[in-house]
């Protein structure tokens, strides 16, 4: 289990400890940052024993009681509320230990795991914050990512994040939080997660992947928006810095090379990327995914508007696409025609 934060938290954790001055907060910034370690980070210093009462919080100790059952994922005053398809991926959720027989762990694989949050859970949460704290400290709700709550989860948290219980403070993180309910975010406190350092990103990659050159590092990380767990994903699905600065190349040809290989999803947000720093050149201004030189001449921004807008639609069904391998014939044409040059 994760509980850790990572290298490029350890200043914006302190920074949050000493200005976050309300129950409630609203953590945002890009995906592949660490949201989720971070909230579980307040998580830990609002309830380590280390941290004596009225005096300026500190990060976890990492050695108390509370600090180790967090660790074990049995604190009684921690409650993590994350979609199905997330709990596995980040160690929260039912073990295997909880008494399903073979067969419900069979009907369970075939079962499509969902990505809300639904309004059971945050039944659950709002009987939680009824009782009082077990180890006297603080009770504390993790919702993430907070925009996966569904509008009846929404709105029944509503009344208990307005006025929670006792010692009870609530941590919503996430990405896209414009979609979340504008009364869910008026009763939070907002802050903003930034981007690591990119030299600091880099350094962990490499560290993360072995025999990484620091080039490739700096590339993968380009390519993932400067999102060094997104950068580590990708990785893992076989993006290197060769192949990225490829792409371009082979698109244009109509060759689909390694982008052929890599799920929908994926291969849909990489020409979202190639055509966002096609529209930059054409503005004047410099790409941010891929290496100018690996880009070929830019079409007309009118024509890259157009194709922008039929990969916004395709990205609606990556998940449930009819048939995913014409549809990545039909992507891998519609690049060369866009890409052609006069």
């Amino acid at each position: 289990m994760s509980t850790g934060i990572w290298p490029w938290q350890t200043a914006p954790l302190q920074q949050a400890l000493q200005q976050l001055n309300s129950h409630a907060a609203l953590l945002h910034g890009a995906p592949g940052i660490g949201q989720f370690e971070f909230g579980l980070g307040l998580a830990r210093a609002w309830l380590c024993e280390a941290n004596a009462p009225g005096q300026p919080l500190q990060p976890a100790c990492g050695q108390c009681v509370s600090c180790k059952l967090i660790d074990a994922g049995s604190h009684p005053d921690l409650m993590v509320v994350l979609p199905e398809a997330l709990q596995a991926q980040l160690g929260w959720g039912a073990s295997a230990s909880d008494g399903s027989d073979g067969e419900s762990e069979k009907a369970g694989k075939s079962k499509k795991l969902s990505q809300e949050i639904k309004v059971d859970a945050i039944r659950e949460v709002v009987q939680f914050a009824q009782h009082t704290a077990s180890r006297g400290r603080a009770k504390v709700v993790l919702i993430h990512p907070a925009e996966n709550l569904n509008t009846v989860a929404a709105n029944t948290l509503l009344k208990t994040l307005e006025e929670p219980p006792g010692l009870v403070r609530f941590v919503l993180s996430g990405a896209a939080l414009d979609s979340l309910l504008p009364t869910v975010r008026s009763r939070c406190q907002a802050w903003r997660l930034p981007l690591p350092d990119r030299d600091q990103a880099c350094a962990w990659l490499q560290g993360m992947i072995p025999g990484v050159s620091q080039q490739d590092a700096t590339l993968l990380l380009q390519a993932a928006g400067d999102q060094p767990l997104t950068a580590l994903e990708r990785h893992a699905l076989g993006v290197d810095g060769a192949c990225w600065q490829q792409i371009p190349k082979d698109l244009a040809q109509g060759a689909a090379g390694k982008w052929g290989t890599w799920p929908l999803p994926l291969q849909i947000e990489t020409l979202q990327k190639l055509c966002h720093d096609l529209a930059c050149v054409a503005a004047g201004t410099q790409p941010r995914f891929f290496p100018s030189a690996s880009l070929p001449p830019a079409p007309a921004l009118s024509k890259l508007t157009l194709w922008a807008g039929e990969l916004r639609k395709a990205n609606r069904h990556a998940d449930h696409p009819w048939n995913a391998g014409l549809k990545a014939e039909a992507l891998l044409q519609q690049a060369k025609a866009v890409l052609k040059t006069a």
